[in-house]
């Protein structure tokens, strides 16, 4: 699936709309004395409500409200076109469009591939002609190419930029490249090479409570206090999400260290707005002369696993 994101903030407003429309439609068709009709608009503002109240939970980072709040809008819709077969077949939209919106490409591809047979069982759309299928296939195209296009210049951009999207620090592929080239040469010249790996404890939450802007913000401190204390040649990369590994070529393990202490000081003293004092782990992982270098990436990316649990 490629990469979905949408701002904690728009999700939050989308659901809050959501209920308020549900609302409202329940109140019509009450109004209008659809009795009939009213158990599914009922039913689905609680679900909405429960979704609204696990979105805003602290801690629960899924798709499980988006998915609550798809399967409401297929059931509204479902359902109103089961209880009054003259409804204008424009709201065969909707669910096509929320399906894009609030899930990966992959995901909303099958869905509306699978929902497809499903609405011509209906009795307001047996009898539609075959204009309103061809209309639904080019719905579902039109909605997936842009979605393709971008993860398609996504994927370009990130086999020709060296650098994370995120923030001033290489990417996990040119960072295992440089890496293994600084690997090799220490190797054959019989010199040093440390690298110390650095964990942001506070990243998850900040994009949690603050959003993604506090998420980068946080990423752009670290990157920007740990480039300008380091020298010209060494390299500092994304590993993960909440994990960097800055690389010290021709460094020994006691001038490993004395970076560690410098890095360790300088970003405790870097204040951010939503978060406060910045929180870094930091270690130092220096390679065997008898290991391979697969086997030395694989104790980086335990030694920063276990930064993370502590």
């Amino acid at each position: 699936m490629t990469e979905h994101h949408i701002s904690n903030r728009l999700m939050t407003l989308a659901h809050g709309s959501s209920i308020v429309v549900m609302i409202g439609y329940t109140l019509w068709l009450y109004a209008m004395g659809e009795y009939r009709d009213l158990l599914i608009p009922t039913f689905t503002t609680l679900l909405l409500v429960a979704a609204l109240l696990m979105h805003m939970g602290q801690g629960l980072k899924t798709y499980l409200p988006s998915i609550i709040l798809l399967c409401c809008i297929y059931s509204v819709v479902l359902g109103a076109f089961y209880y009054q077969p003259h409804v204008s077949l424009i709201w065969l939209g909707l669910p096509i469009t929320a399906a894009f919106l609030l899930l990966p490409l992959g995901a909303a591809v099958l869905v509306s591939i699978a929902a497809g047979p499903v609405w011509w069982f209906l009795p307001g759309l047996a009898t539609a002609p075959a204009a309103i299928m061809v209309g639904y296939i080019a719905l579902t195209l039109l909605l997936a190419l842009p979605r393709w296009e971008h993860a398609r210049r996504r994927a370009l951009l990130r086999a020709t930029d060296p650098n994370d999207s995120e923030c001033n620090a290489y990417h996990i592929d040119t960072l295992k490249e440089r890496l293994h080239n600084e690997y090799q040469r220490a190797a054959m010249l019989n010199q040093k090479l440390a690298v110390l790996v650095l964990h942001l404890p506070q990243l998850d939450m900040a994009e949690e409570q603050f959003g993604h802007r506090a998420q980068i913000a946080l990423l752009e401190a670290l990157c920007s206090e740990v480039n300008s204390r380091c020298r010209d040649h060494d390299l500092l990369g994304r590993a993960d999400k909440a994990t960097f590994w800055l690389v010290l070529p021709d460094t020994s393990e006691s001038g490993a260290l004395l970076v560690r202490e410098r890095l360790q000081r300088a970003l405790s003293q870097r204040v951010l707005v939503e978060t406060g004092h910045l929180e870094v782990r930091i270690a130092a992982c220096l390679p065997i002369r008898t290991e391979s270098f697969a086997f030395y990436v694989k104790r980086l990316e335990a030694r920063g696993l276990a930064l993370a649990n502590v």
